[in-house]
Order: structure tokens, then sequence, then C-alpha cells
């Protein structure tokens, strides 16, 4: 629409990358370079609808700090009421905890938030870089969408579901337990009927998070009680999201690895648990190995992806929510 206008926010990724002696870096300057490749595209860019370039100091996402996250839903949420859209440039690492976590502080959002980046840097040969951005563009001016979605390769996909699956295809994203919002071919397919419909009005949150809120322990043979109270050590550590086997399944007969995750929890700490499985759910009551964590006050969270878990646990308690609450 001739009237839409877009907020690119720009924070870092190989997107905007340039390279250096050492491999590629972050560099500022992107909102200029894209504007140059999207001048060289012709007519194809005219009908991308009009957008404003706000540039936050680059990355590389493998440094995300959830800190991050209050500065760019802050940027968000101040230019909310000027755009019909927004965009944000991530890097690949990391966008889906940053999808997630925008998700969560986003709620009852009224307009698009499209996540998008490159696993090749823009101007460099065979990047995805400029056509990732114009379907994001594209779908940051459908109406129609009101939630934190990431678009990358063919597909868009709800942000507090997605995961990178690879590091080398164009198509780097997927959701192992849900289904595309829309698939990009010659035509862009959107399925309506997936999309979010908030009921209550705008509830945005920008908290102030601690780095160091959540850990987390992946699971493996052998792992004991040792690595549970390492972790819980910190005091400022107020969650801990374990990446269980299977269904939700832990060692069961280790009593000193359960009796370490029943003292955590006793002290406040929330423990929760997500399956390592790519596709699945934890099932508390399938084995008599998950069922255990139970009573060792362990929270099962069904299908949510590790990285919504883990943002989650960040805003719920940067939020203010007490162990209980959350």
């Amino acid at each position: 629409h001739p009237m839409t206008r877009i907020l690119i926010l720009s924070v870092g990724g190989t997107i905007g990358m340039v390279a250096s002696a050492r491999g590629y870096v972050p560099a500022p300057g992107l909102g200029e370079r894209l504007r140059h490749a999207l001048r060289g595209a012709g007519a194809a860019a005219d009908a991308l609808p009009a957008f404003d370039v706000l540039e936050q100091p680059p990355i590389d996402s493998a440094d995300l700090r959830p800190t991050h996250w209050r500065a760019w839903a802050q940027a968000l949420q101040a230019a909310w009421d000027d755009y019909d859209g927004f965009v944000l440039l991530h890097g690949t690492d990391t966008m889906a905890w940053s999808a997630a976590a925008l998700a969560f502080m986003l709620r009852g959002q009224d307009k698009p938030v499209i996540l998008t980046g490159a696993q090749v840097p823009l101007g460099v040969a065979r990047s995805d870089a400029l056509a990732n951005v114009c379907a994001a563009l594209t779908l940051a001016a459908c109406a129609d969408v009101r939630e934190v979605a990431v678009c990358f390769g063919r597909h868009l996909w709800r942000g507090c579901r997605v995961r990178k699956v690879s590091a080398q295809r164009f198509d780097a994203f997927a959701a192992p337990n849900d289904e595309p919002l829309a698939e990009l071919g010659i035509a862009v397919a959107l399925h309506r009927q997936r999309l979010w419909r908030w009921s209550h009005g705008r509830r945005f949150a920008a908290p102030p998070f601690d780095d160091r809120a959540v850990a987390a322990l992946a699971l493996h043979p052998g792992l004991g009680a040792v690595a549970v109270r390492a972790l819980t050590a910190d005091a400022r550590v107020r969650a801990l999201l374990l990446h269980s086997y299977g269904a939700g399944n832990v060692p069961a007969q280790d009593r000193a690895f359960l009796d370490a995750l029943a003292d955590a929890s006793a002290r406040g700490v929330v423990v929760a648990n997500v399956t390592q499985c790519w596709h699945g759910a934890v099932d508390p009551g399938a084995y008599a190995t998950g069922s255990v964590l139970a009573d060792a006050g362990v929270v099962p969270l069904a299908d949510m992806t590790p990285e919504a878990a883990w943002a989650k646990l960040h805003v719920l308690l940067a939020g203010g929510a007490d162990a209980a609450t959350v």
C-alpha cells in the first residue's frame, strides 16, 4: 500500500557483516548499503513499502545477551504508533531466542514484527540477504500478521516456535512442532487461519534482565548432581532449564541427582523440563523415569522449544514473577 511505512531495526548479524583479515565482522552502515542494493533491484524494489532504518550498534548474534532484548523492545515500543509494521535484521545463530523473547514482551501486539537475516552477507556473491529483506518487508506490510515471526528462505514461522536447523542451507529455520504461517514462492501463500488474534489490548513490557537468571543443563549419560549444584549455587540463578531425554526422562536411579533438583526447587529456583528431541513433547507420565521429576518440583514444558522456554523464563523473572507464579 502506498501509505504503508515500515521501520527496519538493524541490530547486527551476518546480513550486515563485511570481510576482514579474520573473517566476517559486524559493521555499521547497513541501512545505506541496503538502500543501494534495492536501487539496483529496479522495479522489484518499487513494489516494496516505504521504510526507515534505525541502526543499533551491530553485534555478531553469538554475542547476544538478554540485556539486548530490552533495548530492542524499547526501540520497537517507542516507534510503535508511527509505523505499520517492523522488520528486525538479526543474526541467525540466536534469532530463535530473540524472536521468542520479543513475542513474550509484545503481548497484544496489533502489528507485524518480522525477524530476518542472511546466511551470506549483503553484497557477497550468492547472498540471500536481499531476498530475505524484500520478503520480510512485504510481510511486515500485511496487517493480518499481528505477531512476532521469522521470515527466512521460503517460509514464515511463528517466532516462539522456530529453531535454527541449518548452518549451510538458505532455509535455515523450521518449527518442528508447528506449521509455517506462510510459504514464499512465486506468490506469498499466507495461512490467515493460523495467525494470532489477540483478545486483549497491548500489554507491552521491556523489563530489566539479569543475564545470569536462567541456566540450562543438557543431560548426557553419566551427568550427576555435581553439575546441578554447580549451576544453581549462584544466587542470581533463579531458574534451571533441563534439556532431558525423549519424553522428558532423566536418570531416575541417580538419587543424588534427583535430590539436587529437589533442593534447588525448594530454595525457590524454578526447575523446568524440555526435551532434547527435535520433534515431540515432554510427557511426564509416559515413563517412571519422567514421573519422578514431579516429586522434585520440576515443571514439564510440553512441546515448547528450548529457545522459547529459556526466553520465557527470562521474561517472566525479569518482569517480577516469583517462582510459584512462573
